[in-house]
């Protein structure tokens, strides 16, 4: 499975998330970034996961992309949109995309803990006419590796 924009745009808008996981991290935050892109291939929406900041699990990065999307074009349905977010999105997050009515969803690193593909992924069809699209692993390593670091600081008890 394929993104309509190809695999060298994939990596550019991966490594625009890999950006503002960044950004997550530096916040101390879990370091997920998420950006949504329209059909011609602009970014009208980002995110980075905001969750400790704003003590609520809505402020996932996806969440917050998708939000900004919907304000940047004015409307909710994304019809067209591709979701690109650095860590398998949970299935709250998921289920945010088909109800955004978004045609793709690309991720990074495998989640599995929460990823949505721990459930059962027949559930997704309930807010879709048709099948969204999901490719995984595009610079799953870059992604995996952020998490790791921030995993592996948090034991030791660094904060950065």
């Amino acid at each position: 499975m394929e993104t309509p924009f190809g695999k060298e745009k994939d990596r550019e808008f991966m490594h625009q998330a890999i950006k503002l996981a960044n950004k997550a991290y530096q916040e101390d935050e879990v370091p997920i970034g998420a950006i949504v892109v329209d059909k011609d291939g602009l970014i009208i929406g980002t995110g980075y996961n905001q969750t400790e900041q704003n003590f609520t699990q809505a402020a996932h990065a996806e969440s917050l992309a998708i939000t900004a999307a919907g304000k940047s074009i004015k409307d909710w349905r994304l019809n067209g949109c591709w979701l690109y977010v650095t860590l398998e999105p949970c299935a709250m997050c998921m289920n945010l995309a088909l109800l955004a009515r978004l045609d793709g969803v690309a991720f990074g690193a495998d989640s599995p803990l929460f990823g949505f593909r721990l459930d059962n992924i027949s559930s997704f069809q309930l807010y879709q006419e048709g099948a969204i699209s999901i490719v995984p692993g595009i610079r799953s390593n870059e992604a995996a590796e952020l998490l790791k670091k921030f995993f592996r600081n948090k034991r030791k008890g660094d904060v950065k």
